[in-house]
């Protein structure tokens, strides 16, 4: 079964009460609640994992890859501006990796650091964002054993 990593950065846990006129008022909880439906709807083992700790996100994506994980979905959040040590664990573990912002970064004028690590960049979608960097995972991986 594939396995895919979410890695929610700093200040996902947060989510539904931070800024709802830019994030929206979805708890974590409703999210993972969907996205663990949606994963099961569609055969994949999805392991959700938020922190707000740089550090704890680099164990965590090394941990996934000793786990055998498959890719790698996140939104880096609070990271996007200096997640440096984040990027050169992304690009170390090899995973395929998707980046989602639920808002749009662009137009907020807002460059994230970890992008060009990515496979691609879903942006400004809100917490449907989330489904289409899931899909867009499960596409890269079926294209890779095809």
């Amino acid at each position: 079964m594939t396995k895919i990593l979410l890695l929610q950065g700093a200040n996902l846990t947060f989510l539904g009460r931070r800024e709802p006129e830019i994030y929206g008022s979805t708890t974590p909880a409703e999210l993972d609640a969907t996205l663990r439906r949606h994963a099961q709807d569609h055969g994949y083992h999805l392991d959700i994992f938020y922190t707000n700790v740089e550090g704890e996100a680099i164990n965590r994506i090394y941990q996934a890859v000793d786990e055998g994980f498959d890719g790698l979905v996140m939104n880096p959040a609070g990271f996007t501006y200096a997640g440096f040590a984040l990027k050169d664990c992304i690009k170390g573990a090899a995973l395929p990796y998707v980046e989602v912002h639920i808002s749009s970064i662009a137009k907020r004028n807002i460059h994230c650091v970890l992008s060009d690590a990515a496979e691609g960049v879903i942006t400004g979608f809100g917490m449907h964002s989330y489904i289409l960097g899931l899909d867009a995972m499960l596409e890269i991986l079926r294209k890779r054993t095809a």
